[in-house]
């Protein structure tokens, strides 16, 4: 499966520079069977992200651009009254597709962010009463600008806690940047790059990701990290507004994104580096907040990990 992430990292790299982390954990995302939500401002490349990861794979792929008078329906279709049929037909909408990018996901109201919970939980979609299962693989990219807050509608903390992970893109340095300039000054990569791997092989890896080796003490790790937010979250709540810790989801989203983030590095087994690896993008948004900034509870997370004492083991399994 290591030759799976070496294709499809290797073909995004074609389009994207740099963010080789970032490519790293939206595998690892994927690999779990999450969502990602990519965080930061205009230019920095989500949306060509996500499209260059679909077009690395055979997923379909389905785009919603997310605004204040978008509706549940636009999103997840509705059934419409077909004269030559003589009866309702349903109209699939573009959350039927492998791949969902929901551009913008803060400017649309609560109500039409709220459609897609169910997607993004469950895999299906309901309307008029019927339940419709999506396709598998089903994977949601959603983008969102973190300083803009006009006419936007932050994500309720209840959406928030469907994303796996929330990952920001961050800026390119100088030798970045100039090799953007060069590897676009004459070509458009984006519309070049095919696909690297099929559909039935991403399955096949979302399967195999649940049979990564976590072993006994590192499975107590996570459980003891998350019970320790929860605790920081009391002890804090007066001073950086965190007022509730990581919900027991956010604690098998720890366990997946660790099994994923090993599969990305090629092993079938998880060692502490992964978790700690994974565990700010993982966590970081499902603490409940006042007032605190990602920032602080950044700072609070870097504590907790280098709190919590972890024996030395061969993580290997026994």
């Amino acid at each position: 499966m290591e030759d799976i992430f070496s294709r499809i990292r290797d073909n995004v790299s074609k389009v994207i520079v740099g963010k080789e982390e970032v490519i790293d954990l939206l595998l690892t995302s994927l690999a779990a069977g999450g969502h990602v939500l990519l965080e930061d401002v205009p230019g920095t490349g989500k949306t060509v992200l996500a499209k260059s990861l679909a077009k690395s794979m055979e997923f379909t792929f389905g785009r919603v651009q997310f605004t204040p008078d978008l509706l549940p329906s636009d999103v997840t279709g509705l059934s419409y009254y077909n004269q030559e049929k003589g009866k309702f037909v349903f109209k699939e909408g573009p959350v039927f597709a492998n791949l969902l990018l929901a551009d913008e996901i803060n400017r649309a109201t609560p109500r039409t962010q709220s459609s897609l919970l169910e997607c993004m939980a469950e895999g299906q979609v309901t309307v008029d009463g019927e339940t419709r299962i999506l396709e598998a693989p089903f994977f949601v990219i959603a983008t969102q600008n973190p300083v803009e807050t006009i006419g936007c509608f932050p994500l309720p903390e209840a959406q928030m806690d469907r994303f796996l992970m929330k990952i920001c893109m961050g800026c390119l340095n100088n030798k970045e940047e100039r090799e953007l300039i060069d590897r676009y000054i004459n070509s458009e990569p984006l519309q070049t790059i095919e696909s690297v791997c099929s559909l039935s092989e991403i399955l096949e890896l979302q399967k195999q990701c649940r049979q990564v080796y976590v072993h006994e003490d590192l499975r107590d790790y996570i459980v003891n990290l998350v019970q320790a937010t929860r605790r920081t979250a009391t002890t804090y709540a007066g001073n950086i507004g965190v007022v509730e810790g990581v919900s027991p989801r956010g604690t098998l989203a720890l366990l997946r994104a660790s099994q994923g983030y090993a599969m990305v590095q090629g092993r079938d087994y998880v060692v502490p580096e992964d978790i700690k690896k994974v565990a700010i993008p993982v966590l970081n948004h499902r603490w409940i907040s006042v007032d605190s900034s990602e920032q602080q509870k950044t700072v609070l997370l870097n504590g907790l990990l280098q709190s919590i004492t972890l024996p030395t083991e061969d993580w290997t399994r026994v």
